[in-house]
């Protein structure tokens, strides 16, 4: 040991780049571990978790099959009875509610609809009230710990009151009869109240449990022990012609059920219809992916600066021999030096990954932890792939120094073998093709985010505000005198905007073939001057107007993609059709031009659009951008005036349609920091060769300098070996990094070109990199005096 820390010490600068470079490198692994650990933590804490599947159900129409999570209401009860593998289940529904308590109101966005079987299926803590009964009894409410402190501080909640306030303005009273603990960050299902399911039947009229053409979002079945699931769903696919069989005939859509496991649903399953929050697979392996490359980045550092230094320690290896050392002993010694430096990078890696903890959560967007000591296995597995990685780095140095000859050597013949430089220039080509892939991947993911925001959506965003009157029935009143206010161009009450949820209404439309075919369709509710003030395009047909009276009643209008699933080559073929949908009944008016309601990752789907004031529960305001702060004053004024027991909320429409690619701009952001870390660590490794080739080089240069060659000459020369090295990493890296993005690329509905110029610009950024870290020390040896490199000849 005393011999390793004095070669350490010897050579302070390639100590520094090795323990920094593996400190980054373990640094940048750790903090990916603990995200990708997170990730596939997802609802693994339940202890019935490998008995819990999520319900599915595909519909398929004579045009399309349509695959989500929803099922009908009355399934689970009857899929129960009908098969006795099934324990028990759980149903589903997040929505938003106006909660209030006296003179508080909140619009409550994390409201859950449940069964009261909601805390025997998941492991979710209650910490008040009978898990049995909570949510068994209609108005029942649970609240968790941060939304119970919000309502009544330090109050006991338990049998109080809360008012719920629907987008109908029907009111009810709650009875809290619950307190849990607040869910765990790494559950796919969120909510901070849960309402009894039977609640939401009775509150809402058209949610009538025993309609098998209602649908909820998500159910879970708690399947017996033991259970042979593939035999389970096996049988599956009959139970609807069981008891709906008359009913899909008539409609023309047929439905079959699948199983997903719980501890699959988040990264594999997920999907906006269903209720809980969901990730990507991808993501996971990319990040896992990265991890490794970065890591075998670090490692090549350490081999290369080793191997370069084997000259200076050849005549080490030479006495040691001629004294006894056998090539074991060697081994040990020199594997011994490595393990040192990667425990030193390890502690190292500690102090760097519990300061970069907090910035990594923000970037990620979520809590993955609280701290590096969190998950006590996290440091020793640290540990234990610090060790891995010393072993792996230097197991190949100490093989080549252990093998010299000590008879050559001590003669001061020694020559580094063409071997050895080969695997360096080996080496350095893979770092930068590593490198050169994660800056194209970088420019590529940002280009990809930059077109999901600046793509032409088909309809207006930008100075739009959006205000959510909870359907209060003062919002016409409201629509009147905001219409009036200076800067205010235009509004509109809906029931949906862009980026915003909408009801799925199965729906029943005349066909090209004059057929009455039902369909899964988007709904919005609307007013007269919706598509106006939105600026969308009619492409067939007409708008809703005033001046037809049964437009409020008796019209629709349906997108280019309805349009297309009936069958209509033509949009204006469709015109004047019949359709009936939720009690519902009139013709088609118009065929507006596709828009997307929601993200780029998503078709575009069959939207119908119907006038129903009774479902109204936003108000769209298009103004002026020189008077934004006094236009947002002066409605907050009027909200006041017109809606007091209300809270005035309000979101930019461009802002809130644009969250919807926050998992991507966080993927990319990440993307973006760890291909720097990378870049860095291959620029340090870089960097200490370039030093130690100028230092084996002086004479050289010393006696080029005497004959005559410039400064320019010199750091020509120096740096030419290394640019070639860069340059053919990225002719390795180009065809590589095209495939892998492409098929990342079709994962997006919609997507930018994968332009040809990304892979010379990025390959030149490499290049000027590369000559910056190296030009240092090129330019410092060829401004040396070359008397002091030839003096000692």
């Amino acid at each position: 040991m005393l011999i390793a820390f004095r070669s350490l010490m010897k050579r302070k600068v390639f100590s520094f780049i090795n323990i920094s470079g593996l400190a980054i490198g373990m640094t940048a692994c750790f903090l990916i571990f603990l995200y990708v650990h997170f990730e596939l933590s997802y609802d693994r804490f339940h202890t019935k978790a490998d008995r819990i599947y999520r319900l599915a159900t595909d519909v398929r129409t004579p045009t399309e099959t349509i695959h989500n999570g929803i099922t009908n209401l009355p399934a689970p009860p009857q899929i129960k009875m009908d098969f006795p593998e099934v324990e028990s289940f759980v149903r589903l529904c997040d929505f938003e509610i106006l909660v209030g308590k006296g003179t508080q109101h909140y619009l409550e966005k994390k409201m859950l609809g449940a069964d009261s079987s909601f805390f025997q299926v998941f492991d979710f803590m209650l910490l008040s009230g009978d898990p049995a009964t909570a949510l068994k009894a209609p108005f029942s409410v649970v609240l968790s710990e941060t939304a119970a402190r919000k309502y009544f501080g330090n109050e006991d909640p338990m049998g109080k009151a809360l008012t719920l306030t629907t987008e109908d303005d029907s009111a009810a009273t709650a009875t809290v009869t619950g307190i849990m603990k607040d869910l765990p960050e790494n559950s796919m299902i969120k909510a901070e109240m849960l309402l009894s399911l039977s609640t939401i039947t009775q509150f809402y009229s058209h949610n009538n449990a025993d309609n098998w053409t209602n649908h909820w979002p998500a159910t879970y079945l708690l399947l017996r022990p033991g259970t042979n699931v593939k035999a389970l769903e096996a049988r599956l696919p009959d139970f609807f012609n069981r008891h709906v069989r008359e009913l899909m005939e008539k409609n023309k859509m047929f439905y079959t059920l699948t199983l997903h496991p719980l501890k699959e649903v988040y990264l594999h399953f997920g999907g906006k219809q269903y209720a809980g929050v969901t990730g990507n697979i991808q993501h996971v392996y990319v990040f896992s992916i990265v991890a490794i490359l970065i890591i075998l980045i670090a490692c090549f550092n350490f081999i290369n600066l080793t191997t370069a230094r084997a000259a200076e320690r050849a005549r080490e290896v030479g006495v040691r021999k001629v004294i006894g050392a056998e090539g074991r002993q060697l081994i040990f010694q020199f594997i011994g030096e490595s393990l040192i430096v990667s425990l030193v990078a390890f502690l190292l890696t500690l102090l760097l990954a519990a300061l970069l903890l907090p910035l990594f959560n923000q970037l990620a967007g979520k809590t993955i932890s609280h701290s590096i000591f969190e998950n006590p296995y996290a440091p020793g597995l640290l540990l234990l792939g610090a060790i891995g990685t010393g072993l792996l780095a230097g197991l190949y140095p100490a093989v080549v120094l252990s093998s010299f000859k000590p008879v050559t050597v001590l003669k001061g013949r020694f020559v580094t073998s063409h071997k050895g430089i080969f695997l360096r220039k080996g080496l350095v080509v893979t770092q930068f093709a590593i490198s050169l892939a994660l800056m194209a991947a970088t420019v590529i993911i940002y280009r990809q985010v930059a077109y999901m925001r600046n793509y032409q959506l088909g309809f207006r965003k930008d100075q739009m505000v959006v205000i959510p009157t909870y359907s209060d029935k003062t919002q016409l009143m409201l629509k009147q005198v905001v219409e009036r206010l200076p800067g205010v161009k235009g509004c509109s009450l809906s029931s949906s905007y862009p980026g915003s949820g909408n009801p799925n209404a199965y729906t029943v439309l005349e066909n090209s073939h004059g057929e009455f075919q039902q369909a899964n369709m988007a709904l919005y509710f609307v007013d007269f001057n919706y598509i106006s003030l939105y600026e969308m395009k009619m492409v067939a047909g007409r708008s809703f107007s005033t001046a037809y009276a049964t437009d409020s009643s008796q019209a629709m209008i349906i997108n280019e993609a309805a349009a297309k699933i009936l069958g209509y080559s033509k949009p204006e073929d469709a015109i004047g059709r019949r359709y009936s949908q939720w009690g519902s009944k009139g013709r088609i008016i118009g065929v507006m031009k596709n828009f997307h309601m929601r993200s780029l990752q998503e078709t575009i789907q069959p939207l119908t659009m119907r006038i129903d004031p009774r479902s109204w529960g936003a108000l769209s305001v298009s103004i002026s951008a020189q008077h934004t702060p006094a236009v947002i004053a002066g409605l907050e004024k009027e909200w006041r005036k017109l809606v007091p027991d209300k809270p005035f909320k309000y979101d930019f429409l461009d802002a809130s349609f644009n969250t919807q690619y926050r998992s991507e701009e966080q993927f990319g952001n990440l993307f973006l920091y760890f291909s720097m870390l990378a870049i860095f660590i291959s620029c340090l490794g870089l960097l200490g060769l370039a030093a130690y080739s100028t230092v084996q080089r002086s004479k050289e240069i010393g006696i080029r300098k005497v004959m005559g060659a410039s400064v320019l000459n010199i750091v020509t020369l120096l740096s030419g070996d290394f640019i070639k090295l860069v340059l053919l990493a990225a002719v390795i890296a180009i065809p590589v990094i095209w495939y892998s993005m492409q098929q990342w690329l079709n994962s997006f509905a919609y997507r930018a070109t994968l332009s040809w110029w990304v892979f010379p610009v990025v390959g030149m950024a490499a290049v000027a990199i590369a000559l910056l870290t190296i030009s240092w020390q090129a330019i410092r040896a060829a401004l040396m005096d070359p008397v002091q490199s030839l003096k000692s000849e």
